[in-house]
């Protein structure tokens, strides 16, 4: 009887190969031959599963952007929000990527953004990703701004849309060495608190 395969098992598998491959090397170190090495898979197993490697590259950056959102998930899970403002709180900081355990995962999504620059398949992934990211931080902002005495912010998805930036651009400062974990934090909880000000 012919032994089956998880394909879909197979591709994570890969993924986070390439991952590795990426923190360590970037996305131009990246070769099939050195994917199939590090998942232990044969190159016609890489093959089988991915037509090209922007293909397997796709799959790659939808690999992280789902660990990423999973754990979002998990910790609105272990410490349920009092509130959108909370909740918001909570989902910035995941996807900031700013403590030590997530710094080779900063790595290679900045490698990612990167090389959508110059990749149509890369920067249509990013894009949906982005767009699902904003639009619940939109819809937690809105809600937030139901829930705030005072001031609040007049246009929830433009607000998305900048914490979103901020995120993302606190991610890259601690990377080079700019700014510290810590200073990134206060950075972004800062702005956070004033959006309810």
């Amino acid at each position: 009887m012919p032994r089956q395969v998880d394909h879909v098992g197979r591709r994570r598998l890969i993924a986070e190969a390439v991952c590795q491959l990426a923190d360590e090397r970037g996305l131009e170190g990246v070769t099939l031959r050195d994917v199939a090495a590090r998942a232990q898979v044969s190159m016609g197993a890489v093959q089988r599963c991915f037509r090209t490697k922007e293909e397997m590259l796709v799959f790659a950056l939808g690999h992280i952007g789902e660990r990423i959102g999973e754990r979002v998930q998990a910790r609105l899970v272990r410490s349920p929000a009092q509130s959108a403002g909370t909740a918001l709180g909570h989902a910035a900081t995941e996807i900031s990527l700013l403590r030590e355990e997530h710094r080779a995962e900063a790595r290679v999504w900045l490698a990612f953004v990167a090389q959508a620059a110059v990749s149509e398949a890369l920067a249509r992934t990013l894009k949906m990703n982005y767009a699902a990211l904003q639009e619940a931080f939109t819809r937690l902002i809105s809600e937030a701004c139901e829930d705030a005495d005072g001031a609040a912010p007049l246009d929830p998805q433009r607000e998305a849309r900048t914490l979103l930036a901020l995120a993302d651009g606190l991610t890259a400062h601690v990377l080079i060495g700019h700014l510290t974990p810590q200073e990134a934090h206060d950075v972004l909880h800062a702005h956070l608190a004033g959006l309810w000000e």
